[in-house]
């Protein structure tokens, strides 16, 4: 759509406002550099990049701004637990049916007489535990011994552990859990969070990867101060390469 300006000398001049494609021409001259030159090709591939990288950049930074904001603030937490850290501890008593932990079952073969799970019912065992006593998170570890059994149950910011007598059934339980930024940390970590989390730190993973690297590739599409753009890329990656150097390096010594 044309527009009419008036100069002051009179003339009336037509004027279109810039549209998209203008925007993906400048791209492509600046790309290609002055006076057209490069192959047809070259320059439409040149062109094809920097769209590509500009609506990668943009889009995934916009979808994974939660996630990034995320894990941006839960590791700075992590970093300083002593901020925020609370905890609260119970320890509960009770008993279990002493025929769940006495089953009648022969022993496997090439069993090595440290491990007696075979003769512990351990679905009625957890079954009853969580019901009773109302527990969360995942069945971390089971262990059955000639004397006692011990069980684990862990979430983030969360754990609970019992350890039951085989002769009677009695038991103790302990349970630990920590406030709202402890469980936060534990998801940053994906420490006790289950496979559905874990896909999430992985998706998460890539898109930053993929928008850390399409903002650099669009560096070289903007010849405003491309140089200090690109000397700040990489100072700021040989800064962070030193520092984990140092931190290797203070761990393997001890310092």
């Amino acid at each position: 759509m044309l527009r009419s300006v008036r100069h002051p000398s009179g003339i009336v001049e037509s004027r279109r406002p810039v549209s998209r494609n203008d925007v993906a021409s400048a791209t492509e001259t600046s790309a290609s550099g002055s006076g057209g030159s490069g192959s047809t090709g070259k320059r439409w591939l040149q062109r094809q990049i920097a769209i590509w990288s500009r609506w990668l950049h943009i889009y995934l930074s916009l979808i994974s701004f939660g996630a990034i904001l995320f894990f941006s603030i839960t590791g700075l937490t992590l970093n300083h637990p002593d901020w925020f850290f609370s905890e609260s501890t119970r320890t509960l008593e009770g008993s279990v049916r002493r025929e769940w932990l006495h089953l009648p079952q022969a022993p496997p073969e090439n069993w090595d007489e440290t491990d007696y799970g075979h003769e512990v019912d351990r679905l009625a065992v957890v079954e009853y535990l969580r019901t009773e006593h109302g527990l969360s998170g995942r069945m971390s570890e089971f262990l059955s011994f000639q004397d006692e059994c011990e069980v684990t149950f862990q979430g983030p910011g969360y754990a609970a552990t019992a350890r039951i007598r085989r002769d009677d059934g009695s038991y103790s339980l302990n349970v630990v859990s920590n406030d709202l930024i402890s469980i936060l940390n534990d998801l940053h970590k994906g420490r006790h969070t289950g496979a559905e989390w874990s896909l999430v730190i992985d998706i998460s993973a890539v898109i930053s990867s993929i928008v850390a690297i399409t903002g650099l590739i669009l560096v070289f599409f903007l010849k405003l101060h491309r140089k200090l753009r690109l000397s700040l890329a990489v100072v700021g990656t040989l800064l962070i390469l030193w520092m984990i150097r140092i931190a290797i390096n203070q761990a393997s010594t001890g310092l």
